[in-house]
């Protein structure tokens, strides 16, 4: 691994509704940028806010001399989606994503710049003393659980936003032109070389979490199925097993029959579950090939879309 040179640096910022946070996120943000000795700018991209963020964004940038730049979407999104549109208009040799609630703290910014300098491609960070919820903490926990074992990218902490990639990496995630992008995955997939750092975590200080528990929940299924073929590949083994199951119960029932006589028989409520077990493994291992078949080519043309 050799150094990485860095004459730039790129801060993406999505804001939704973040009327309320964005003085403190731009004045500190601008004092972290400014430890830097590479030049820097600060691209903050509003996903369609229903407040006065948009307005906020554009007095910034419009100051002389100043870093900002806005980037005004005109409907939401969504945070990932936002944070592709900031990637678009970028043009560091590194590229740091940040969230706009600042419970991480933009003073990690230059920490992570010195990771990226010494030639990793992508610094993730892990929120050390998570001041969430419980109700927040744990849906995240089975995202992070459900994404590791789905996809067989391992990270620590797929829900903290705050990371660093190399300008190649960006480009390539631009160039795939997903629908649904869940940058952390996508990022490591073009990946050789990945690190983490144990950055901290702060409470949130203005608003409400843009995540409810059952968005969460949503986020975790969106994931698992744009990114893997896992969950068609479990319904076709579900699907054999009930099918080997309803078989081996129907010889079963066969040999019963032999040996105690037509008596045994429960009026044919044995042999009706043998059938039943047969036939629903049956759809559940055409279901799951069907999908095997359409997946590769739904793919192939939302990439083209």
């Amino acid at each position: 691994m050799k150094p990485y040179p860095i004459q730039c640096v790129s801060i993406v910022i999505p804001v939704y509704n973040e009327e309320q946070s964005l003085p403190e996120l731009l004045r500190r943000t601008e004092a972290a940028c400014a430890q830097l000795t590479q030049a820097y700018e600060i691209v903050l991209v509003d996903d369609g806010s229903r407040d006065q963020s948009a307005q906020i964004l554009e007095d910034a940038a419009a100051r002389e001399g100043s870093p900002v730049v806005a980037v005004i979407l005109n409907r939401n999104y969504g945070q990932h989606a936002a944070i592709m549109a900031g990637f678009e208009h970028s043009k560091g040799d590194v590229v740091i994503t940040l969230d706009a609630d600042l419970q991480n703290p933009p003073e990690e910014i230059p920490r992570l710049v010195a990771q990226a300098a010494l030639g990793y491609d992508v610094v993730g960070t892990v929120r050390n003393n998570r001041q969430d919820s419980a109700w927040r903490r744990w849906p995240s926990r089975l995202i992070n659980l459900a994404v590791q074992r789905s996809t067989g990218v391992a990270m620590s902490d797929y829900g903290c936003m705050l990371r660093c990639y190399r300008r190649s990496i960006v480009e390539a995630m631009l160039a795939c032109r997903e629908r649904s992008t869940f940058i952390p995955i996508l990022a490591n997939s073009f990946a050789r070389h990945t690190t983490e750092v144990l950055v901290e975590h702060a409470e949130r200080e203005h608003g409400d979490s843009k995540y409810s528990p059952m968005r969460l929940i949503n986020l975790m299924f969106d994931l698992i199925t744009c990114m893997t073929t896992t969950p068609l590949r479990l319904l076709s083994i579900i699907g054999f097993s009930m099918a080997v199951l309803g078989v081996l119960f129907a010889i079963a029932l066969i040999m019963l029959r032999l040996i105690f006589g037509a008596s045994w028989a429960g009026h044919g409520t044995f042999v009706l579950f043998a059938v039943l077990f047969v036939f629903t493994g049956g759809q559940f291992i055409g279901m799951g090939l069907l999908g095997e078949y359409l997946g590769p080519h739904i793919a192939v043309h939302a990439a083209q879309v």
